[in-house]
């Protein structure tokens, strides 16, 4: 196990929430990324089709403790891999499930989530080295569907719903199987100020510790690496 591995191991089952900053601008990025992390937030990505996403990415490397991954997410390509890579980025978020950016994210040590649908392309992006699997569109994929998927991708291989969770949702995932959620306008929309996010980073966090908590008898069980 690598220490990328072993530090998203450790941080989804501390805080599976990600922070999806799409929009953001490297001028406001650390202050927003202060927030999060002092809310309870370990996992933060800058969208590549955000301004500049790649000046974000390395601020927040440079300002943010070692315990809070960094990275990329809507990476489209092999290429665009290494561009995170240089800015400091460890771990790359793709909308889709394409194997040649999966195995060249972790041939360049970096953590990869990518967007899967159906069973078949969760089976393939497990084969390529997938460290967890971005279920994407969660509109698509509710509970139901996560809790049929869990029969036959059993944890610790970490399942995250990404599109649409709001804090009332996550309760409802997390006892059908959710390691950890993807959060998009719900806690980051373009022109929020670092204390609009606060507020509502706090009460993601909240409503992940209350479904998470031993009374509810559910457990984040992240991955870090292939399914055997």
């Amino acid at each position: 196990m690598n220490p990328i591995d072993k530090n998203l191991f450790s941080t989804m089952q501390a805080c599976g929430l990600i922070a999806i900053l799409r929009g953001v601008q490297p001028h406001e990025v650390v202050a927003i990324g202060h927030v999060l992390y002092d809310a309870g937030f370990r996992i933060i990505e800058v969208p590549l089709n955000s301004p500049q996403p790649l000046a974000s990415i390395r601020a927040l490397r440079d300002a943010l403790p070692a315990d809070c991954l960094v990275g990329a997410g809507t990476v489209l390509t092999p290429e665009a891999c290494a561009e995170v890579a240089a800015a400091g980025g460890q771990i790359i978020v793709m909308p889709h499930s394409d194997p040649a950016v999966i195995r060249t994210a972790r041939a360049a040590g970096m953590a990869c989530a990518p967007g899967v649908a159906t069973l078949t392309e969760a089976y393939a992006a497990l084969a390529a080295g997938a460290n967890m699997l971005k279920l994407f569109p969660a509109e698509a994929l509710p509970p139901h569907v996560l809790k049929a998927w869990r029969a036959v991708i059993t944890p610790p291989m970490a399942l995250v719903p990404v599109g649409g969770i709001v804090p009332e949702s996550i309760a409802t995932y997390a006892a059908a199987g959710a390691s950890g959620f993807g959060l998009g306008s719900a806690l980051y929309r373009p022109g929020d100020s670092a204390g609009d996010v606060a507020a509502k980073a706090v009460a993601f966090v909240t409503a992940w510790h209350d479904s998470y908590s031993p009374a509810h008898g559910a457990h984040p069980n992240a991955a870090t690496g292939p399914a055997a």
